[in-house]
């Protein structure tokens, strides 16, 4: 049995009309988002042994807030293949995480993250920025993974935690 968390990158920025998707950094929003699912995964013991990762700046800025509000010396992998990818493609690229590994998070975009949840345990999410899938899967090794090997255990949205503290002016 693996477990696969699968984590949207929180929100970012569009106020450089120029800048390139690649390059577009979180906004306040996300700078806030990502630290506080940083702490909720902690507190919850949903830390993953692995944290696989887009490139793409936003999704970078996430992984690492996230990772240093864990409190655990996690390693980051960044990944070219999940900007952009496919439900499918991300599910090759969940084939070909390291054996020994036993939980992994992904950080990546829609549409693809909530296609990955689809494909795995054949249940419709929303996946809103910031959002994690917490996924069981019944596989004994990762190079198994196959569509419908998934069972959703839960989907975590941080407007819907009580203990979201939202800045003063914001709102989600």
């Amino acid at each position: 049995m693996k477990r696969l968390y699968l984590l949207r990158h929180a929100k970012s920025s569009w106020s450089e009309a120029d800048l390139a998707d690649f390059d577009r950094p979180l906004n306040e929003r996300g700078l806030h988002t990502a630290p506080f699912m940083g702490r909720l995964i902690r507190a919850r013991e949903l830390v993953p042994d692995l944290i696989v990762s887009s490139p793409a700046r936003r999704g970078r800025e996430t992984a690492e807030l996230v990772r240093e509000n864990i409190s655990a010396d996690v390693e980051i992998q960044f990944n070219d293949t999940v900007y952009e990818a496919s439900p499918h493609t991300l599910m090759h690229v969940v084939a070909n995480f390291d054996e020994r590994i036993k939980s992994a998070m992904l950080v990546g975009h829609n549409p693809g993250m909530e296609g990955l949840v689809r494909l795995l345990t054949g249940r419709n999410e929303t996946m809103p920025t910031a959002a994690l899938a917490v996924i069981g899967l019944n596989i004994d090794g990762w190079k198994t993974v196959a569509a419908g090997s998934g069972t959703l255990i839960e989907v975590i949205r941080p407007k819907e935690q009580a203990n979201f503290d939202v800045p003063p002016g914001r709102n989600i």
